[in-house]
């Protein structure tokens, strides 16, 4: 197998603080402190809370990643994982060419085609049809070879009539939706994915996950970003766990998973955020923290298979929020998804969030879970449109006593549920 992406030491630094705007004065102040050894005013960056304090220097100048190194082999769908801030969708728009690295090198050989937030590569003016031929040719496609996939594009994507209309009047769904359908059939070499495919349907979701899993099958190259355990799991032969902008773990998915979750996921039942956590780009919604309570409303990390679950989740809005539900998953510690919860599964739409800061709880029967670590994630959004903020691996707990006190109950067993049954033996004439 060859070589089609290879990551040489690459840094990238951003300068925190206010730049005093861009006047002739300020720039020659810039080229001056260049000629004299000086550093430049300070760029603006909003840094996630979830960013550790290691990846701001002695300057005070933020590094996004240090010294990160991998090769991704032709054929091969690796997944990039970790927490928010940890430099993966930096990565990716190194990768992508959209980012200039302050330090080292990216190689990548063949047709590259790349989903990263919703509204790039776009322009807004132009009309879904234009798009995709201006896309096309971007990536290298003749008119005949866009005009030849165009019709499959448009199916894929169900636009529909929509085609014809500028892309500024997307919802984020559809601007998704046909971003992907392009991306997915210029037959690239190398496929990158981000994390935008959330904010799609879940059917939605399921055709694209499909098609990714054609386009590796077929031998090309796919590079995943994603907070669905799941899908990372399914799709995924290798991650690449990020941690602190440096590469923490890069091997099998099971065993990547399986370290990735359990990792910083404290057992105690409390976890809190002082500044909140929100995903980037957003400043409307933070988690503030979670507790996981026992049946005596105390926090703790052991539950007990099939007894109440009681979890509480606090998180907090600066204004109004329309449409938004909040909810969590469990995962097994290999990334097995258990179940998955929001506030709103009983409504027939979401609420209107407001002002302030909040708690819920929810409370339900655990299900007979088999001995184990568990790990709970958070997660809140506006279905179809955008999210709002997640965590993955917010908290974890324990179930150890799964078994109906039977000595042979303890013996190791596959399978994440271990119900509690009625065996009858009869003689046999």
């Amino acid at each position: 197998m060859s070589t089609v992406i290879r990551v040489e030491n690459i840094s990238k630094r951003y300068r925190l603080g206010q730049t005093h705007g861009g006047s002739f004065a300020n720039r020659i102040q810039r080229a001056a402190g260049k000629m004299f050894g000086r550093r430049a005013p300070r760029a603006a960056l909003k840094v996630s809370a979830a960013s550790s304090p290691s990846q701001v220097d002695d300057h005070g100048d933020f590094w996004a990643l240090r010294d990160v190194s991998l090769s991704v082999e032709a054929g091969e769908v690796v997944g990039l994982i970790g927490r928010n801030g940890a430099g993966k969708s930096t990565l990716l728009k190194i990768l992508s060419r959209i980012v200039t690295p302050t330090a080292g090198r990216a190689e990548l050989r063949g047709r590259v085609a790349s989903l990263l937030e919703v509204g790039t590569g776009f322009h807004p003016e132009l009309t879904g049809r234009e798009n995709v031929f201006l896309n096309g040719a971007i990536l290298g496609m003749t008119k005949a070879e866009i005009r030849d996939r165009f019709q499959e594009i448009v199916d894929f994507s169900e636009i529909g009539t929509f085609i014809d209309t500028p892309v500024k009047r997307y919802s984020s769904g559809m601007y998704v939706r046909l971003a992907f359908a392009v991306a997915a059939h210029i037959d690239p070499e190398i496929l990158i994915v981000d994390e935008v495919l959330a904010v799609g349907d879940l059917e939605f979701q399921r055709k694209c996950l499909g098609k990714i899993a054609d386009i590796s099958g077929s031998g090309r190259t796919v590079l995943f970003v994603s907070h669905n355990v799941g899908a990372v799991r399914r799709l995924c032969t290798r991650c690449v766990v990020l941690d602190s902008g440096a590469v923490a773990i890069d091997g099998t998915t099971a065993a990547a998973l399986e370290r990735y979750l359990a990792k910083g996921a404290a057992c105690n039942g409390v976890a809190t955020w002082d500044q909140g956590i929100s995903n980037p780009g957003i400043d409307d919604f933070r988690f503030l923290g979670v507790r996981l309570l026992d049946e005596m409303g105390q926090p703790s990390g052991h539950l007990s298979s099939n007894g109440n679950f009681n979890l509480e989740i606090q998180y907090c809005t600066d204004r109004d929020v329309q449409d938004c539900r909040v909810g969590f998953q469990i995962n097994a510690a290999d990334g097995t998804p258990v179940c998955e919860l929001y506030d709103t599964d009983v409504l027939s739409r979401a609420p209107v969030r407001r002002a302030g800061r909040k708690t819920l709880s929810c409370t339900f029967r655990c299900p007979e879970l088999a001995n184990g670590r568990y790990v709970i994630s958070l997660n809140a959004g506006i279905p179809f449109t955008r999210n709002l903020a997640y965590v993955e691996g917010a908290i974890a707990f324990e179930v150890a006593n799964s078994n109906n006190g039977g000595f042979m109950s303890q013996l190791p067993r596959s399978g994440l549920i271990c119900p509690i049954a009625e065996w009858r033996a009869q003689e046999v004439a």
